[in-house]
């Protein structure tokens, strides 16, 4: 009788927690009330679509309650992105593979007709069924390209590896928060790194990423999922959005050397006796640009500028570059700086309209050529508006420009005998 009241009581056990788990693709009151949302409603795609597109259109679809890649993606295609853009965060979600399986979850995904696919830019949680991977393809994988790597930067440790066997449900996390990175699998922190540091930079040039020059940059960027060719589920899809730390003040430049910038196209810069920033045209005359290795988005700078000969330069924000650290094929925006009567101040835009705002005639004169001018400008959101010398000289909104984010540079112009000198970078992260 012992024995049949003690199974009995187990049995009731085991019913009590089986009705009190959480429903897949549920949020209990205690998630809502920390601020965590379903990325993924249980029943429709709603909230994702095709990476570089308007609409969901190749082979994911939602089975028994999960979001499933058909297989039929690859290297080049089968990503589908969130229609919101995340900065700081804690991102949860299940996943199970089939035998041999290959995936991944990647954030800061940046769009655009140049970047072809998202691992250019947003970093990938990696998924993958190692030994049966390995085993279909009679092939070695490198450390760098196994479960729960930040894919070719940053391994995690072995020694804490759970890996439920193929076909069974995982749970990973990722955590990034200002900065510092986090991956979880099955209840275990695995890795954990910071972005953006000497040896983040180092890893960066030195691996796979070398010559991808806007990998990793964006500080808020697209969540993406990985159809890499073969099956893979996902469910308990869910985001809690962390605070961005505002208010730090950047030095953008130590008037020493060029630390905290690179060089691209061609571009001669020096630094002259008095720590003043000099750039010049490089021997092929062709645009050159000197910029951040580091994006920002809403900001307040200010930067101390003189004209030596000739002075069509300008001051890109939002930019980004394409075809590596030899090309001058910039995306973004330039705040103008230019000799008289060419709109020092005023707002061009590389990405296709051109001029979205010159300044007035009248405020032509505020320029003061061959000396030191103070050129301000601010960028919150869809608003842009600048200042030289004190003086406002445009004010603008646009949501193409609140939608993006991207590097500071320093524009020289094609031509000849352009030098222009800076010196003095303040920047306030908004």
């Amino acid at each position: 009788m012992k024995k049949l009241f003690s199974i009995l009581a187990a049995s009731a056990l085991v019913a009590g927690m089986a009705t009190s788990c959480q429903a897949p693709n549920t949020l209990s009151a205690s998630e809502e009330a920390e601020g965590w949302q379903l990325l993924f409603d249980g029943e429709t795609l709603n909230g994702w679509r095709d990476f570089n597109g308007k609409e969901l259109t190749n082979g994911w679809t939602v089975v028994d309650g999960c979001i499933q890649a058909s297989g039929e993606g690859g290297d080049a295609s089968g990503y589908i992105v969130t229609d919101k853009q995340y900065a700081n965060f804690e991102l949860m979600w299940d996943w199970k593979l089939t035998k041999g399986g290959n995936s991944g979850m990647l954030y800061h995904v940046l769009e655009g007709p140049r970047f072809k696919v998202p691992y250019v830019t947003g970093p990938e949680y990696q998924l993958i069924d190692v030994e049966g991977w390995e085993e279909i393809n009679n092939a070695k994988l490198e450390e760098w390209q196994k479960i729960g790597v930040d894919y070719a930067m940053h391994l995690p440790d072995q020694s804490k590896m759970k890996v439920n066997p193929v076909g069974k449900w995982n749970t990973s996390k990722i955590v990034f928060d200002n900065g510092h990175v986090e991956h979880w699998l099955n209840g275990e922190k695995i890795l954990e790194f910071e972005a953006w540091t000497e040896d983040w930079f180092a890893k960066k040039a030195s691996g796979k990423w070398g010559d991808a020059t806007e990998y990793g940059l964006a500080h808020e960027g697209l969540i993406c999922l990985q159809d890499h060719g073969d099956p893979a589920s996902f469910r308990n899809i869910k985001i809690k959005e962390l605070p961005k730390k505002a208010g730090d003040k950047v030095s953008l430049f130590n008037g020493k050397d060029l630390t905290g910038w690179e060089l691209f196209g061609s571009m001669r810069t020096s630094v002259d006796e008095e720590g003043n920033l000099v750039t010049q045209n490089g021997e092929d005359l062709q645009y050159g640009y000197l910029g951040t290795r580091e994006y920002y988005k809403d900001f307040d700078l200010t930067v101390e500028f003189k004209q030596e000969s000739n002075g069509n330069a300008g001051l890109f924000f939002h930019s980004f570059v394409h075809g590596g650290y030899k090309s001058n094929v910039v995306n973004g925006w330039q705040c103008e700086v230019a000799p008289k009567n060419c709109d020092t101040g005023g707002i061009y835009e590389s990405y296709g309209r051109g001029w979205l705002i010159q300044i007035p005639d009248e405020k032509e004169t505020i320029l003061k050529e061959g000396e030191w001018n103070t050129l301000r400008l601010r960028v919150e959101g869809d608003k842009v508006e600048t200042w030289l010398n004190g003086q406002e000289m445009i004010k603008i909104e646009d949501k193409l420009i609140g939608s993006k984010t991207g590097r500071i540079m320093l524009q020289i112009h094609d031509g000849n005998n352009i030098i222009v000198k800076w010196k003095n970078f303040n920047l306030t992260k908004l």
